[in-house]
Parts: C-alpha cells; structure tokens; sequence
C-alpha cells in the first residue's frame, strides 16, 4: 500500500503544471476517497460539504530507528517560497538554530526549509532543503499561506524524516536558547494565540467540526506553528489541515470571519478532528514589541513592527523615529549592522536587531 501511494504521488507530481488536479488520498485499505482541488471543473467544492468528513490517514511508516530514551528530538521544519523576504529570514532562522542545536538541554535534531516554489534556489547547500511543489495556480487566491498544509503533506509522505517529533516552526522565528521537546503524553506543545477564538465563531466551524465531535473547546486557541507534535500524528492531521484550508478559503463566511489567520483555524480544527490535544505553552515564545523580555521563552516571533521615538517610547501605529519592520526587507534582505535601538527600548526588541545583525 506504502508503494501504491508513493508512486502515486510522484506521478501527481509529474502532472502538477495542469491548472486543474485531481488530488486522491488512501484512508483505509477497503475505505477510498477521492478529493479534488476546488476550480471551475468542481463547482460541488467551491462550497464546502458540512457532510463531508475531513478526517483523513495516510499510511503508517515503520518506527524510527533513532529513537532514543535519552532524548526525544524533535525534527524542526520550516514553510518558505523563494522570496527575498522568506529567503533571508530562513537564513537567520537557521544561522540559530545552529547554534543551539547542540547545546545542553537540546532535544533539537534535524533542521529542513520546506521550499513551496517548486524548484531549487541557491540556498540549498546553506539550508538543508526539500522542494515541494505550489498549489496549481489560482487555487491559493491570493492567499499564500495556502501552499504551507500542502507542502507539508508532500514532505510528510516523501521525505525520510528520522526523528519521532516534528516541530512546526516558521521563517520569521529566531531560536534564543535550546529547545526541549515540550510535548507529553500524546499531546502536542503549542503556543496560544489571543486572536483565535473557536468559541466566537462556533456557527461558522461547526461547518468543519460537526457536534457529533464533540464541543467547540475541542479546538484549541492555537495555529500550526509554533507546535511540537509526534510525526505520526502530524501525519494524520496534515491532509486534513489542507482539506479545510482549501474548504474554508472557498466559503465566503469562513474567509471573511478569518482573514489571514484562516490557515491557523484550518490547522486547529484538523487537531481537534484527530482528536490530538495540546499543551498551551505560553512560554513558546515571544512576540516584540508587545512582549518586552526574552526570560524563559525559546523563541521571538517578529511579526509585528517595532517603532520607537529616540526617547525608547512606543509609536505603535505611527512610523517611529527608529523602527525594524520584517515588511521594510519584503525585496531586499535588511543592510549589514542595522542601527541599534535607542536607549529605553525594551530588551526583547534589542535582542532582535542584534541577532539579525549577528549573519546579516
């Protein structure tokens, strides 16, 4: 059966320049079931069916042979496109976890950029790297964080992967101390996220979670990244993450009460519907400027903008008179030795430019 699917796929591979694909994943050995990619020549999926069950298994693989009772490591994997702006993070993503891989109190294993451009870039030989292939054009509308499920499921199934535990991490993280593996008991480790809130939009996800799962606090207020989670079980949440992504994109009430964070809620709904709950681990990491002090955390996530005036005060919203803003570098990676930050400017944000500094 392994084979079966393995040749299937690169034979979908092959194929995938087509505008519109035919996408069929293996369940169970007397269970098939065919799932298309949404497009004009499949109207019935441009809405998603509330009976359809998303829940989806791909095969077993045989147990690692690394497994060690020592240490559990945990593989870390990172989504990218070949942009200036993804490429020159994942640089500085990899430049540190180099660095702490090693170190005491590590349970950090192997490292793999996740390339979604569907081709080599000349960062291969840097970063260790597997090619996925984009979704067909036009399925992501726009949306590119669409290709990230998708990418992961091609990696998943093609990739020898020879640690037990996966941690889904993203290009804009910087590892600041040596990770352990924070999953226990068949749970996953995740950081949570405010701003995801299943209980606000229970109507709209019982689309994609039906009552006969259980209650809507199965979900958990969490995305797909940062999470540490055991690879078999990422293995079955993965199709089913890209299922209702692609499902939730094409419902106009699920794209409008989610927006860019829909793939977050994709990821969420296909834990819940495996049933792999997660830890909530606030002290994952760390987001500047909002959280001032590094402390015990393990990462700083630099999604937001940082804008202070030369006294270190905040001007969130207002382009400070010293800033660092990741969206400033989008077609060009950041000049050598960036200005430190004025005196006052809290410690979170000064060990950001430093660290970026530190390869750039």
């Amino acid at each position: 059966m392994g084979m079966g699917f393995g040749t299937y796929i690169k034979t979908l591979l092959i194929t995938f320049s087509a505008a519109l694909i035919t996408y069929n994943v293996i369940i169970s050995a007397n269970a098939p079931l065919k799932l298309d990619f949404p497009g004009p020549k499949n109207p019935s999926l441009n809405s998603f069916d509330s009976s359809f069950d998303p829940v989806i298994r791909l095969p077993n693989d045989r147990k690692s042979k690394l497994a060690s009772a020592q240490k559990r490591l945990f593989h870390t994997a990172v989504t990218a496109s070949d942009s200036v702006y993804n490429t020159w993070q994942c640089r500085v993503m990899y430049y540190w976890f180099k660095k702490f891989q090693s170190q005491p109190n590590s349970e950090m294993g192997g490292f793999t950029r996740i390339l979604h451009s569907g081709q080599p870039d000349k960062y291969m030989d840097e970063i260790p790297t597997f090619v996925a292939q984009p979704l067909p054009s036009g399925v992501d509308q726009g949306y590119i964080v669409l290709n990230r499920p998708w990418a992961f499921v091609q990696w998943l199934e093609q990739a020898d992967i020879k640690e037990d535990y996966i941690l889904m991490a993203e290009p804009d993280h910087i590892i600041v101390k040596p990770i352990p593996n924070l999953s226990r008991d068949g749970h996953g480790a995740a950081f949570p996220f405010f701003y995801i809130e299943p209980k606000k939009y229970e109507s709209t996800l019982r689309k994609y979670f039906p009552e006969n799962k259980g209650p809507i606090t199965q979900i958990d207020p969490i995305g797909n990244s940062p999470v540490i989670i055991a690879k078999e079980s990422l293995k079955k949440i993965a199709p089913s993450w890209m299922n209702v992504s692609l499902g939730m994109k094409q419902d106009p009430e699920a794209d409008k009460a989610f927006g860019w964070v829909l793939e977050m809620y994709a990821y969420a709904v296909a834990s819940a519907l495996h049933g792999v709950k997660n830890i909530l681990y606030k002290d994952f990491m760390i987001q500047p400027p909002w959280d001032t002090e590094v402390g015990k955390k393990y990462i700083i996530h630099y999604t937001y903008g940082c804008d202070y005036d030369m006294k270190g005060k905040l001007t969130y919203g207002t382009i400070g008179e010293w800033r660092f803003d990741k969206r400033s570098y989008d077609k060009v990676k950041p000049p050598r030795n960036l200005t430190l930050p004025p005196p006052g400017v809290p410690e979170s944000v000064v060990t950001l430019v430093k660290m970026v500094n530190d390869l750039i």
